[in-house]
Parts: structure tokens; C-alpha cells; sequence
């Protein structure tokens, strides 16, 4: 079933993050993204809160932007239009939806962390999509999905995806939650074939969707693909 999805990681790893350090009361939001090619990301940019000369200067600084352009002037609200092309490292992040399946419907920054909005056709290439994304290192969180077609107000449950069902079970089955362990964390990343921080990152999430369902409170961080 279609999945709606967001998605966030810091801006320290992702598009602008320059631009938003030396400009920190600058206002982002994304109309739409699109991709040309397999690796350029073309967003189409609203920004507030910024003066249009100050803006240009660091959007020329900037190393995630390769080129910029704006397409609006003169706003009533004061707000710059622009069309963005981003440096090949960040439109690879943006890729890795698209190649899956996905589309951004939207994204915006607050407090040091882009949001992205994505729709996939299947929740298994939401997965998918997660697992590449973290193979190039940068660290992604889902915060939440929903599964298209339902009630817009009613959230899918903090359901485990499979690689976090595979993760806990194997850790019960190997005496990882013992006391004293059977095994260490090193020891079961490796019966799983995944590095220690990925198995580390996989249990957390697994278990505080797990708490949550037990205290009948909503996780603040939903299931995430891995």
C-alpha cells in the first residue's frame, strides 16, 4: 500500500547547510524537488527572513549549492523564490528516494534538522530507500508514515518493520537480553551481517516503539525502515 513518510536528519549532512549557519534566522521551505539526471536535484526553493543580497552571497559559498537562480521578486511578503541545483553528494540523499520508487512531496528546516515529506508506492522501498540513504553515513530518522487511502488523522501503529522484527528476535533467541548476555552486541551484528552501529541504531528504535505500544503512549519516533 502507498506510504507517506517523514523523514528528518540533520543539516549538518544534507543540502544548505552552510547557508543556514551563517544565515540562522533564515526561513526554508521546499515547493517541489525534481531530479535531472541521475544525479542533480533541482528544488524549488521559498526563503524568508533573509535580505536578497545576503542570500546571494552565501548561496555562492555555499558547497552543497552548484547553481542558483531566482524566480520571483518583488513578493508581497517579502519571501525569495529560487531554483536550486545541488552538488552531486547531496542530490545522491534525494536519489536514493527516487531510485526506490519515491517522490518529496515537501521539506523544510527547523532547528538544525530538515523534514522531509516522501510517498512510496510500497513500504518495502521506503526501506529500501533508508538502508541506501544510511550506506552513504548520513544518519536519517522516520519520525512517522502513513499509509495512503486511511483517515488523514489516524497514524499507522509503531508496527516494527521486518529488519527490526529480524534484529529483536534473533537478539532474544541468541541471549542478548539475558542477565548476564549470551552474546555481545559486536557478536550478534556479525551473526547478522550488519555493522554494530546499524544493529545498535536497529534495537534502539525497535525497543522504543516496543515501550510505547506497552505505556499505550505514541513514540515520538515511529518504526523506521532499518
Amino acid at each position: 500500500m502507498t506510504t507517506i513518510a517523514e523523514l528528518s536528519l540533520s543539516t549538518d549532512e544534507f543540502a544548505l547547510a552552510e547557508t543556514l549557519q551563517k544565515l540562522p534566522a533564515l526561513e526554508v521551505r521546499v515547493e517541489s524537488v525534481v531530479a535531472e539526471g541521475p544525479t542533480r536535484t533541482v528544488p524549488l526553493v521559498w526563503f524568508s527572513n533573509v535580505d536578497h543580497d545576503e542570500l546571494e552571497t552565501t548561496l555562492d559559498t555555499d558547497p552543497t549549492v552548484d547553481e542558483h537562480r531566482q524566480l520571483l521578486e518583488g513578493t508581497e511578503d517579502g519571501e525569495l523564490f529560487y531554483r536550486l541545483t545541488y552538488t552531486e553528494d547531496v542530490g545522491s540523499v534525494c536519489c536514493c528516494v527516487y531510485r526506490h520508487g519515491g517522490t518529496v512531496l515537501d521539506a523544510q528546516v527547523s532547528d538544525g534538522q530538515w523534514t522531509l515529506r516522501l510517498l512510496f508506492p510500497h513500504r518495502e522501498e521506503l526501506s529500501s530507500a533508508v538502508s541506501d540513504i544510511e550506506e552513504r553515513g548520513v544518519r536519517i530518522d522516520v519520525k512517522r508514515m502513513v499509509e495512503a487511502g486511511q483517515d488523514e488523522d489516524l497514524e499507522t501503529t509503531a508496527a516494527l518493520t521486518e529488519p527490526q522484527q529480524e534484529a529483536i528476535a534473533e537478539a532474544y533467541r541468541q541471549g542478548y537480553y539475558d542477565v548476564p548476555r549470551e552474546i555481545s552486541l559486536e557478536e550478534l551484528a556479525n551473526e547478522l551481517d550488519i555493522s554494530h552501529q546499524a544493529l545498535s541504531e536497529r534495537l534502539r528504535r525497535a525497543n522504543r516503539v516496543l515501550a510505547g505500544e506497552q505505556l499505550d503512549e505514541p513514540a515520538s519516533e515511529m518504526a523506521t525502515p532499518d
